[in-house]
């Protein structure tokens, strides 16, 4: 099972498309997907149309248990209208988690401990996050093989993605392997000056660890977003479809890679 979180300190650069985008492919690739809403304001929810103020079990059940059982973590997964794919919600009340039970022991890993409960069922994971750093996201990353960090190609997008810098140096002193990381330039409007000087700032300043392609402008992943369809079933032959397909593969490869590396 190969777990990836997706996550930026800024809203609005991509994340639930990213998430929903790469979901739709891996599934019409016949792999068993997890989709998993760590976000209160449950907008990848939204986008597979549920309503997360009428669900009878969200994530929020899992982090009142701690040490979710198999059967726990299962009993909250839904399934939703796209083969392969089945989603774990989020709700409101997730937002209260960091005042509630932020420093009770053990609440940065039950999401890592959640899906070792069910690693058997499912071939990928894909974690939205919130843009907030807490009890969420530091669960998310703890929970990950590697993190994207998609960073709408506009300068104040740059902020965002500096803080997610100084969240890795601060997690990585706690953790005994390396962060893998993954930055996405979205967004990207070849035709401004905007987008072409902030993907090359973005370039200079994290060289390898940004993916040598981008995320392009497409108003389909709106029109998908509309219709609560994945954009590559709402428009396979579309750009921004084409775009994560190209992604996917990228990412793939560096799974393998780093499999390999820790075989050795």
């Amino acid at each position: 099972m190969i777990v990836w979180t997706v996550a930026n300190q800024k809203g609005g650069v991509g994340k639930t498309t990213t998430v929903i985008s790469l979901a739709g492919i891996l599934a019409q690739r016949g792999k068993r997907v997890l989709l998993i809403d760590t976000d209160p304001h449950a907008s990848l929810t939204a986008y597979l149309n549920f309503d997360s103020d009428k669900l009878d079990g969200t994530l929020y059940e899992i982090f009142q248990s701690v040490r979710p059982s198999t059967e726990m973590v299962s009993k909250q997964i839904l399934k939703t209208k796209f083969e392969n794919i089945h989603l774990l919600p989020a709700t409101i009340t997730l937002a209260t988690l960091d005042r509630v039970m932020g420093n009770r022991e053990g609440m940065g890993l039950v999401l890592k401990r959640a899906l070792l409960q069910i690693r058997e069922q499912y071939d990928y994971v894909l974690i939205d996050c919130p843009p907030v750093l807490g009890v969420m996201m530091v669960n998310a990353l703890a929970a990950c093989d590697r993190i994207l960090v998609p960073v709408q190609t506009e300068f104040l997008a740059l902020k965002g993605l500096e803080r997610m810098m100084k969240t890795f140096e601060i997690m990585q002193r706690s953790k005994k392997d390396a962060f893998h990381y993954t930055v996405i330039p979205t967004m990207f409007d070849k035709r401004t000056r905007a987008s072409l000087m902030t993907l090359k700032a973005i370039k200079d300043q994290y060289g390898q660890a940004v993916w040598d392609a981008v995320i392009p402008i497409d108003t389909k992943f709106r029109d998908a977003s509309l219709l609560h369809i994945p954009p590559s079933i709402y428009a396979p032959h579309g750009r921004g479809t084409y775009a994560y397909e190209t992604l996917l593969n990228y990412l793939d490869s560096l799974e393998l890679l780093r499999v390999n590396e820790a075989r050795r």
